[in-house]
């Protein structure tokens, strides 16, 4: 996500290295480039004119401190009116009511509303301890109820059985009963999609919403949709009382216009982000982190919890006593590193939060793939537990039974071999004392501005 934004801004504000001044002038080039930068992300156009014109107003004049450049001035103008303009701070669910709290969820069809149900589930499950219920009141696709329980069976949440003779206020008021019998804390209600707004699915989702009283009111959208995102976000909250926004296939959206648009358009907060098919893929929506993102400043902060979720603890401190005991690093470690790293989002969802992104190389960034690790973690499971122990053993008849016995060619397995050999070294030079210092120091510089 906003990978072509990131590339241009970084491209337009290293521009001004080297003066001691933002002026009129050399301000006036850069906006001109940023304002381009920000349509081409399909941002709206109101937004857009609007956040020219304060960051305009508040970088114009502005005296460049002794340890900034005039881009690194600009840069922190343009990220504090890009944390305005998305919302300045992260906003939670409110799930304070007796329970069950419940969350009704809207959007088109297509939205990806039914997927995020489930990831939001499994979010409240795992992260906030809840019990959760999830019910579809979409009586017009049989197949949206199956849907709905085979994801809630996928993340270990209570599914409420509905049919399609059955009325959508009676299907959600049965399951919130059925709740608070048995004492859930949150019932999530999924509402029928349309391929379009219409009166029809308005007045419905409006009376659903009545009957029930949701304490949030999510509303669902492909942010690949960009500047239509807002717009239909924006028709839904004129029609319900809107908490919330989720956008759906964030990881899809190399513009990122529908993230900077939402909010200004509508008045509503956006909550989380969909940033995959997996129903672990759903993050809370932080737009300091997210303008940091932007502007190739990484998101260390969203990246160290990840970790502290998804690594291995265990695993990981049996990995740091044999590094210090000086034992080898071998392809069984580097497999099970790589499924850390699956675990964690997958390569693309690391590199959007490691900073200096925009600076790494398009053809670099075109060679990492989730599809390349799934294709390494095959090629080192064709192998001996002899062979991963002692990889130098690996020569040419074992190269050509293991490239047969994970469908991969020769090539690969020298690939994956010489990749393994530099992990192997750098995981040496961690293992020594002041490792990981000596390693720090080296990356400094690659930063950007």
């Amino acid at each position: 996500m906003f990978d072509s934004l990131s590339e241009r801004l970084g491209h337009t504000l290293k521009k001004l290295r080297g003066q001691g001044r933002l002026t009129e002038e050399n301000i006036k080039e850069a906006l001109r480039e940023v304002r381009m930068a920000l349509l081409e992300a399909d941002v709206a156009l109101p937004v857009v004119r609007d956040f020219i014109s304060r960051v305009r107003e508040r970088a114009v004049g502005k005296e460049v401190l002794q340890s900034l450049t005039p881009g690194q001035a600009l840069i922190k103008v343009v990220h504090d009116e890009l944390i305005i303009v998305m919302g300045e701070a992260s906003e939670a669910l409110d799930l304070r009511a007796q329970p069950p709290a419940t969350i009704l969820m809207a959007g088109l069809q297509g939205s990806g509303k039914t997927t995020s149900v489930a990831k939001l589930a499994r979010l409240l499950k795992e992260r906030e301890k809840k019990s959760v219920l999830v019910v579809s009141c979409d009586i017009y696709r049989p197949a949206a109820i199956e849907q709905l329980k085979t994801v809630a069976n996928e993340v270990g949440v209570d599914f409420f059985s509905s049919t399609i003779d059955q009325k959508p206020v009676d299907i959600a008021q049965s399951a919130i009963l059925h709740a608070k019998n048995h004492h859930i804390d949150v019932v999530i209600v999924d509402t029928a999609g349309r391929l379009h707004i219409d009166d029809e699915m308005m007045g419905e989702i409006k009376q659903l919403h009545s009957a029930i009283n949701p304490i949030e009111t999510l509303f669902v959208v492909d942010s690949m949709t960009g500047q239509d995102a807002a717009n239909t976000a924006k028709a839904f909250g004129d029609a319900l009382n809107l908490t919330g926004v989720i956008l759906t296939k964030t990881d899809g959206d190399a513009r990122g216009g529908a993230a900077l648009s939402v909010r200004h358009i509508t008045g509503k907060p956006i909550k989380f982000l969909g940033t995959g098919e997996k129903t672990t893929a759903l993050e809370p929506f932080h737009p300091d982190r997210v303008a940091s993102r932007i502007l190739g400043m990484g998101d260390v902060l969203s990246l160290v919890e990840e970790v502290e979720r998804s690594v291995d603890q265990k695993q990981a401190s049996k990995m740091a006593k044999k590094l210090k005991k000086g034992k080898g690093f071998d392809l069984s470690d580097f497999s099970d590193q790589l499924k850390q790293i699956r675990n964690m989002g997958g390569m693309a969802g690391l590199m959007d939060k490691l900073p200096g992104l925009p600076n790494i190389p398009q053809s670099v960034k075109n060679q990492v793939n989730d599809k390349e690790t799934i294709k390494l973690e095959a090629i080192i499971s064709s192998m001996t537990p002899h062979e991963r122990k002692f990889p130098a053993i690996i020569k040419g008849s074992r190269k050509r039974r293991i490239a047969a016995g994970s469908g991969t060619q020769v090539q690969d397995v020298n690939r994956l071999l010489k990749q393994f050999t530099q992990m192997q070294k750098m995981m040496k030079k961690m293992g020594k004392k002041g490792g990981m210092q000596k390693m720090m120091r080296s990356l400094k510089g690659q930063l950007p501005i």
